[in-house]
């Protein structure tokens, strides 16, 4: 979301980078304009001082004064293209922290693995202003988030974490994760949630962190945002909520897990569903995928399988 009221999305599948505007401030889309195309997997995107930034696997891209630009299929420059190539898990999401650094991740491209590039499951840094750029690692052991976002009080990294398949029905279970300082590793490949060991790789030999909440098996939890707006009851301010994109592989008696918009506590860890029925007669219909609050309290939700972005406001009744 722009100081203009633009908002901006990727799609995965279309490779196409999208303008979404609301001209008359209705809550409701009057244009969406195709602004690039032929972009792989550009689904990270973030605003600083005007500027668009885009992650589409290998490459961070920027487009400047992008409000001005939009309409007028801008050129990007590339502000780093030595990320790992690899599309599995390749997917990019972008934030900017509050100490200003581009924060993205970089999935395993794999269900469970080591690479040599120690690149690979982490959440690394990067400082735009410094002059070579060099990305650094932030926090390791980090299977597949796509979803992070800082506690409007410590300013503390919280994320979401996807966890392995094949181990089952029921485990292990995704996760919600806090890193206060840089440096932790948060267990992949070898600890999945708090406490399921790796059937290949084994116990860590080294200290790991456990999840704050445990999400459930295979929910398949993508962006979490921590709620500050207005427009809801107080009860939620300063909740998590998390889109929770939905289970792919569990047996039809199992049933498939996920497809929600999820509440956390984040004092607590309690959780409860805000949105549901995504999923009917254990089809889905729909696939939350992002969080976005805009400036009077509504929340913006992506979903990659209705293809549509919905508004969610409350009224007093």
């Amino acid at each position: 979301l722009s100081e203009s009221g633009i908002v901006y999305a990727g799609s995965l599948r279309a490779g196409n980078l999208y303008g979404v505007l609301d001209a008359n401030s209705d809550g409701s889309a009057d244009k969406v304009v195709t602004i690039d195309h032929n972009l792989t997997l550009p689904t990270g995107i973030a605003i600083r001082d005007g500027d668009l930034y885009v992650g589409a696997v290998n490459k961070l891209l920027v487009y400047q004064n992008i409000d001005r630009t939009f309409e007028a299929s801008p050129e990007p420059f590339v502000l780093y293209d030595q990320l790992p190539e690899e599309t599995h898990h390749g997917w990019k999401y972008l934030g900017f922290s509050p100490e200003g650094n581009l924060f993205f991740n970089v999935g395993a491209p794999c269900n469970v693995c080591v690479k040599e590039n120690p690149w690979f499951a982490t959440i690394m840094h990067l400082d735009i202003e410094r002059v070579p750029l060099q990305p650094e690692i932030f926090a390791r052991g980090v299977r597949n988030s796509v979803g992070f976002s800082w506690h409007p009080g410590t300013g503390e990294l919280w994320f979401t974490d996807n966890g392995r398949d094949l181990l089952g029905d029921d485990t292990p279970s995704c996760e919600l994760n806090r890193a206060p300082i840089a440096g932790l590793h948060f267990g992949f490949p070898y600890r999945h949630a708090s406490s399921v060991i790796d059937p290949k790789f084994g116990a860590p030999t080294f200290p790991v962190e456990p999840p704050v909440v445990e999400l459930g098996p295979h929910v398949a939890p993508l962006a979490m945002k921590f709620y500050t707006g207005a427009m809801f009851p107080e009860r939620y301010r300063g909740e998590i909520f998390i889109a929770e994109h939905g289970s792919w592989n569990r047996t039809p008696e199992a049933g498939h897990t996920g497809y929600n918009i999820t509440i956390v506590n984040p004092e607590t860890g309690a959780t409860s569903i805000l949105i549901d029925g995504w999923l009917q007669n254990n089809v889905a219909w729909g696939r939350p995928t992002d969080i976005l609050e805009m400036p009077d309290g509504s929340l913006l939700i992506a979903d990659d399988r209705a293809n549509v972005i919905y508004r969610l406001s409350y009224e007093v009744p």
